[in-house]
C-alpha cells in the first residue's frame, strides 16, 4: 500500500455536492492499494499513520503523533498512486489492485486506525471526489508498506 500523507489544519471530501468526510487538525492520507497488498499491509499502514511523529512538541520539534495530539485521520482511496509513467505519457494502472480488493483493504485500514484510538474521516470508494485540504507546515510524507520509498 502507498500513501501520500499531509499534515493538515482541516480537510473535507465532497461527492456530488455532499460532504462525506470532514475533519479538523490531523493527517490526510491519500491511499493506493497494489495487487500484492493484503491485510498485513493495511494493518502496518494504519500503525504507521497513527504513530507517525510529524506534529510539533512544546519545543517546536516534530515529535508527536495523532494519538498524542488528539488529531484526526482522513483516508481517501486513490488508485492513481499506482500509476506507472516510466514509459510513455499515459499512466498504466496494472499494479493497482482490483476495486473490490482495494475497497476491502481500505476498510481494514480505517477499522484498524479506529481500533488504535483515532477519529477517522473517509471519502467514498469509487466516487468522483473533491478533496479540499489546508496543508499545515507544509508537511508531506510518502509511505509505502513494501519499502519502495
Amino acid at each position: 500500500m502507498r500513501a501520500v500523507v499531509q499534515r493538515v489544519s482541516r480537510a473535507r471530501v465532497t461527492v456530488a455536492g455532499e460532504v462525506v468526510g470532514d475533519m479538523g487538525p490531523g493527517l490526510l492520507a491519500l491511499v493506493g492499494v497494489g495487487t500484492d497488498d493484503g491485510p498485513d499491509d493495511a494493518s502496518r499502514l494504519a500503525e504507521k499513520l497513527v504513530h507517525l511523529r510529524v506534529f510539533e512538541d512544546p519545543e517546536g520539534r516534530m515529535n508527536q503523533s495523532l494519538l498524542e495530539t488528539g488529531g484526526a485521520l482522513g483516508v481517501v482511496s486513490q488508485f492513481t498512486l499506482f500509476g506507472d509513467v516510466r514509459r510513455g505519457r499515459r499512466p498504466s494502472f496494472g499494479d493497482a489492485a482490483k476495486p473490490e480488493d482495494a475497497e476491502r483493504l481500505i476498510e481494514a485500514l480505517v477499522a484498524e486506525a479506529r481500533l488504535l484510538g483515532v477519529a477517522v474521516a473517509t471519502g467514498r470508494f469509487r466516487a468522483r471526489m473533491e478533496v479540499e485540504l489546508v496543508n499545515h507546515g507544509p508537511v508531506t510524507i510518502l509511505l509505502d508498506t513494501r519499502g519502495q520509498f
